[in-house]
């Protein structure tokens, strides 16, 4: 492991808590040490408090900061010296503690401090780091682990036997540490769990991180237990996705809501899905226990959904009635699932939650696959793992819990996503926590949104094999597809009938038309497997129940995908997929209206460009977002009992009413 530290760097950090920045962002910057919010550090500063008293300040990173990013607002200042007195209690629940801690801070607008601050507080080290290190969790998760944690550092380092995290570790790593610590101690090593290392500079407790780490590195090398000869490349193989649908829908049905489920199809998870032994090496548990609150205990082998969760309702039977205090089950639904064909699968309520249960198993292989080579991976018995993933904290924010966004855990295809009133909808359906999927033969489509849960694809919607592709990387991005937005479309020049070729009014009715026919076709296998059912929104146009002159492709085809619709909401309603149509008028914020189509058309009705966008009966313009707003609505609760609707945005027209 590279050692980053860097001299100049470190210049431009002034202060004590600073370089505890600095160096805290080094360890983030490295997944193999923490992963998304994991390990902790702090260092202890003496200031004076308001009245001019001289006190210690304990600085130590607050939850929900993340190590790489982390800034000195992401530091909680505790009272070093009531810290020290909490530990010299003979018992201290989790949520006394939280609140003990919340209470002792000198700043009440930072965050709550780390569940370990009384830990960070007794060990007598101005820099204190902790990281979970795959390296060393790999050697503890071993048969005889701790033998070899002890042949690897001798007495650098102290050993603590696992405990759970919160008081009960901190009491025992102080009355371990009292009894062992010397002058040459500059770690300690948490079974099953990660590493401390400290020093009196923030370097010092840097350098002895990376060296510790190191030492478990170069172990593994001597015993043949690090080169796994495993690939991250992607494969292309030809597998039919359609049971991934199938799979989300098991999966959702169980946890009560739509999830996403992500599928990571490369030659490593292959590999390790299709280990002759994957029944055993998956099966024993998390490389630490806090990943059981993304991940569950263990992974679901294959598709056997109701099976996974009948287990998992055993498994906490058998925990829960050990405990006290009267716990609620969380879902049964695994959150990472091991399949042949596909490799690994991950789950979570959004996107950012299925990528981190990727990124936490994507190490959880290496560590299983090294242990096992290191003569057997053994992690923690399930009552240990149970313990954290049903401790106090963790059942407190089970109710605290708010309402979330409209579509968590859905899924939309927009087209036509480049501008106009298609980008205005994959945004409002982003802001209302739906993953997206934009489509649009203009690549401005890939910069619509940077989000994770937004996938940008540019094609044809002519191109059948462009849709296809759609709908298989919907399938392994997403897992499925919830509601569908068709928007992209074609608005030709003014053309009178007589002056129209015939090459003109296919081409319309190739893109307006025979295009969404195509992608509903396409569609229809994924939106009835919608977990909460599967809706459209077509985005029609005024000119369907009131044509104007010059625009007789345009109409007709509008038309006709009018009918096609009518026409799918009665072949779909008894797989509860509901179709409307949205028929906006004069919205020029749009891609088809360019400044020659909209000159042309006021024009045509002898209006000025102004008196033509708000040529209406509340004389209001009519905005992309404003269209955008209506298709939510559609998407949304209040049309959950329409289907085959036809409803205009325009403003008020009185041909049309």
């Amino acid at each position: 492991m590279e050692n980053k530290w860097n001299d100049d760097d470190a210049s431009n950090y002034k202060t004590d808590l600073a370089l505890r920045v600095y160096s805290s962002r080094l360890l983030g910057q490295d997944s193999r040490l923490v992963l998304h919010g994991g390990g902790n550090t702090s260092v202890k500063i003496s200031e004076k408090n308001i009245v001019g008293e001289d006190q210690t300040i304990l600085y130590v990173k607050g939850s929900g900061w993340d190590l790489e990013i982390i800034e000195e607002a992401g530091f909680s200042p505790v009272q070093l010296d009531y810290m020290v007195k909490l530990s010299r209690l003979n018992q201290l629940s989790d949520p006394q503690m939280v609140n003990e801690l919340k209470t002792h801070m000198t700043d009440a607008s930072a965050p709550g401090p780390s569940v370990e601050t009384i830990l960070h507080a007794l060990l007598p080290y101005k820099y204190v780091d902790h990281t979970h290190a795959d390296s060393v969790v790999t050697i503890t998760n071993t048969n005889n682990g701790l033998e070899k944690i002890k042949s690897i550092y001798q007495d650098k380092v102290i050993v603590i036997p696992y405990v759970m995290p919160g008081f009960d570790l901190a009491k025992k790593c102080a009355e371990i540490y009292a009894t062992e610590a010397h002058d040459g101690t500059i770690g300690m090593v948490l079974m099953n769990h990660g590493i401390f290392s400290f020093g009196e500079t923030a370097k010092q407790a840097y350098d002895r991180m990376i060296d510790l780490v190191n030492q478990a590195e170069e172990f593994l090398k001597d015993n043949n237990a690090w080169e796994l000869n495993q690939s991250n490349d992607a494969v292309d193989i030809p597998v039919d996705v359609s049971s991934l649908v199938k799979l989300r829908k098991d999966i959702s049905a169980i946890v009560g809501q739509p999830m996403i489920v992500s599928t990571q199809m490369t030659e490593k998870t292959l590999k390790f899905s299709n280990h002759p032994q994957i029944d055993v090496i998956s099966q024993q548990g998390p490389a630490t226990p806090d990943h059981v609150i993304r991940t569950k205990r263990i992974p679901m082998l294959g598709n056997d959904v109701p099976g996974y969760a009948t287990a998992y309702q055993q498994y906490f039977s058998n925990n829960a009635k050990n405990t006290e205090q009267k716990l609620t089950i969380l879902d049964s639904a695994p959150r990472i699932v091991l399949d042949k064909k596909f490799g690994l699968i991950t789950v979570g309520k959004s996107i950012k939650d299925a990528n981190i249960c990727a990124d936490i198993y994507d190490h959880t292989m290496d560590i299983q696959l090294r242990g096992t080579q290191l003569g057997g991976y053994k992690a923690l018995p399930p009552s240990d793992i149970f313990e954290v993933e049903y401790w106090d904290l963790e059942q407190a924010k089970l109710k605290k819990s708010g309402n979330a966004p409209e579509f968590l855990g859905e899924v939309a295809w927009v087209t036509g996503a480049a501008s106009g009133i298609g980008k205005a909808c994959v945004e409002a359906l982003l802001a209302k926590g739906a993953c997206v999927v934009g489509s649009d033969i203009d690549e401005k489509v890939l910069n619509v949104s940077q989000q994770a849960s937004y996938l940008a694809v540019v094609g044809d919607v002519t191109d059948s094999s462009h849709i296809e592709s759609v709908i298989k990387q919907v399938t392994l991005k997403f897992g499925g597809l919830d509601m569908l937005v068709l928007n992209a479309g074609i608005f030709p020049n003014s053309c009178k009938i007589s002056d129209l070729g015939l090459d003109s009014w296919r081409q319309v009715f190739d893109i307006n038309l025979d295009a969404n026919l195509n992608i509903l076709k396409n569609a229809f296998p994924l939106l009835k497997l919608a977990p909460n059912t599967g809706r459209v929104v077509v985005i029609g146009s005024k000119n369907v129940p009131a044509p104007g002159p010059g625009a007789s492709a345009y109409s007709a085809s509008k038309a006709a995908l009018q009918q096609l619709t009518r026409i799918a909401s009665l072949e779909w309603g008894n797989d509860q997929i509901r179709l409307n149509t949205l028929h906006p008028n004069a919205v020029f914020d749009t891609g088809i209206w360019t400044e020659e189509v909209l000159n042309n058309r006021a024009k045509h009705y002898g209006l000025s460009v102004e008196e033509y966008k708000t040529n209406n009966i509340l004389k209001t313009e009519v905005t992309s977002k404003d269209v955008a707003d209506l298709a939510m609505q559609l998407c949304g609760s209040s049309f959950a009992k329409t289907t085959g609707a036809q409803v205009p945005i325009d403003g008020g027209n009185e041909r049309v009413i």
